[in-house]
């Protein structure tokens, strides 16, 4: 593989790690996913191009899966497991994030109604509302 190539995945590795607080490797193996051809990949495959320990990919692997960013697939008449990130991945993860910022909204209230007309109590939870309104209600942030 090029050196850019993998100077890149290096990139992405720090940029999970210091925005997302992502492990390095669970970094690589995403920025690896993206440029890879083809672009559906076996564990050991991608262990050898980032250069990551097979037994390191297990847990990494399942985190990216749940999180929605990476699909996990087999194929008929074989035991391995292929790895791609679809081209609406990071859509899907966005509008999932933004649909449980949302969903946070309803909690938010119950937290209000404790709270109260007690500004100092209620003061943290309205500005998590804010916060999310202006993520999950562009009309909000103008």
């Amino acid at each position: 593989m090029a050196p850019e190539v993998l100077d890149w995945v290096e990139r992405v590795a720090a940029f999970c790690g210091e925005a997302w607080g992502l492990a390095p490797i669970t970094g690589r193996i995403l920025g690896w996913l993206l440029v890879c051809t083809p672009a559906e990949q076996s564990a050991g495959q991608i262990a050898d191009a980032i250069g990551a320990s097979r037994a390191s990919m297990t847990s990494n692997m399942r985190l990216l899966t749940s999180i929605g960013l990476v699909r996990r697939r087999t194929r008929p008449g074989e035991r391995t497991a292929y790895y791609r990130i679809e081209d609406d991945a990071f859509e899907k993860v966005v509008r999932q994030r933004l649909a449980a910022f949302a969903a946070f909204g309803a909690i938010a209230e119950e937290g209000l109604a404790l709270g109260g007309a007690d500004e100092d109590r209620t003061r943290r939870i309205r500005s998590a509302q804010r916060s999310i309104a202006l993520l999950t209600d562009p009309a909000q942030g103008r």
